[in-house]
């Protein structure tokens, strides 16, 4: 984007309703905020991300499986499959922002091999006989690909959406929670009826086909000859009150985040579901995962994001302690997994409103850097998760306790509903007028 589109982006932003000197070139562009062009690019938008996070968000379906059958059922660190495959993309994102920013001609391309690197992961990971192999495609390799395929969004969403940004990240979050919802049932299929050699087989050729069609319209708005191709990096930012608070709370929350999806399905077994109805915790969750993203882009791009941040924070930590920690039925358990759909998933959606805060201190910041380190920090907290999370189901504690506290699963639902209270600390900077 050129400095001069990048200027009136924030201006925007900050002040909708402010008139902007448009440059008599940008008439013949497509419109921002509408039109089919803009459309045709948030739809690709949305299926990179169901399908760069959608795929490993379901890792808990795998889990099961590998957790009871061989080659894997007596290995340990199964769960760190899916804490690389979606932790390391999170951490890698401001590495390949860098990059790309470095070699603009890359952007182009880097969907692309991206993909191929996803669709390879997977194939590579059908002939695992170890965990550890595993670990490598399911894994790392898969969140590599998906790293690059996703993170030209970065680039080009501030070229089509100005006024409805916020909204836009909504929307493309939501692709997560409605690949969620589909995909769970997919593997559980392939899984039960073909192993999991087939299933990651066909997984690979399915992402392929699903994907392939739509970077099509993943294109920039702006030619190269009007856009800002600076490859100056800008990372003074991370200094600011506004950015530190609220990275300290977004690590804080992820810590916990990522576990009930990890054994909602196992729990749900323990409580005598079929396979079915175990899967049905993944789905539910996801289903409201899209619903609350969409909502949480809308209050977004309209309300101050620590208020924003206090909603999912209150949600979520209320969902878990009271039915999550009470729940002795599937009835129960499937209503915490919707409440935790709608207020815990669509935290990153806040990201937007502390994107635009932290651009009103530090005008020279990059918005795709800002929201790549926030990614980062997420990220942090996902691959700790993972070896954290079997720390918690083996330390023998609550055994005593009353109703889902004392499952077994008692320490991990209490570290979850107090990462998820404490992940809103940034409302505190905001009172004590920090930022």
């Amino acid at each position: 984007m050129s400095t001069e589109a990048f200027q009136s982006t924030i201006e925007l932003q900050s002040n909708p309703g402010t008139p902007v000197e448009v440059p008599e070139s940008a008439f013949s562009l497509p419109p921002v905020d509408h039109g089919k062009h803009a459309y045709l690019f948030l739809a690709s938008c949305v299926m990179l991300e169901g399908i760069c996070w959608g795929f490993p968000s379901v890792f808990g379906i795998f889990q099961d499986y590998y957790s009871s059958h061989e080659p894997f059922a007596s290995s340990n660190n199964i769960a760190v499959i899916g804490t690389c495959a979606m932790g390391v993309q999170y951490l890698e994102l401001p590495v390949i922002f860098a990059i790309l920013k470095t070699w603009p001609r890359l952007r182009r391309w880097s969907n692309i091999g991206g993909l191929l690197i996803m669709c390879l992961s997977l194939g590579l990971g059908s002939f695992a006989k170890t965990v550890d192999q595993l670990i490598a495609t399911q894994g790392v390799l898969f969140a590599i690909g998906g790293g690059f395929a996703w993170t030209p969004i970065l680039f080009y969403i501030n070229e089509w959406f100005v006024q409805k940004l916020a909204f836009a990240f909504g929307v493309i979050m939501a692709g997560f929670g409605l690949a969620g919802m589909i995909l769970p049932l997919v593997v559980q299929w392939l899984l039960t009826n073909y192993g999991y050699q087939t299933t990651l087989r066909v997984c690979s050729v399915i992402i392929f086909i699903l994907v392939a069609p739509f970077l099509f319209f993943f294109k920039p708005r702006l030619p190269d000859s009007q856009a800002n191709h600076s490859r100056r990096l800008h990372l003074s930012f991370w200094l600011t009150p506004v950015f530190a608070l609220s990275q300290l709370g977004n690590i804080i929350e992820s810590l916990g985040y990522f576990l009930p999806p990890l054994y909602l399905p196992i729990y749900a077994r323990s409580l005598g579901a079929g396979k079915f109805l175990s899967t049905l915790t993944i789905i539910l969750l996801n289903g409201a995962a899209a619903v609350g993203n969409i909502v949480m882009g809308i209050l977004a791009g309209r309300f101050h994001f620590t208020t924003c941040i206090t909603i999912s924070t209150i949600g979520t930590t209320l969902a878990v302690f009271l039915l999550w920690g009470l729940s002795e039925s599937l009835p129960t358990l499937y209503i915490f997994c919707i409440m935790y759909g709608l207020f815990a998933s669509c935290w990153a959606s806040t990201w937007a409103g502390i994107t635009r805060d932290v651009i009103k201190k530090k005008e020279n910041a990059d918005t795709g850097m800002i929201f790549a380190s926030l990614a980062a920090g997420k990220g942090i907290g996902n691959v700790v998760s993972g070896p954290l999370s079997e720390a918690l189901m083996n330390s023998g504690s609550w055994k005593n306790a009353a109703f889902a506290y004392g499952s077994g699963y008692g320490t991990l639902i209490a570290f979850t509903g107090i990462t998820a209270l404490f992940g809103g600390c940034s409302l505190v900077g905001r009172k004590a007028k920090w930022f």
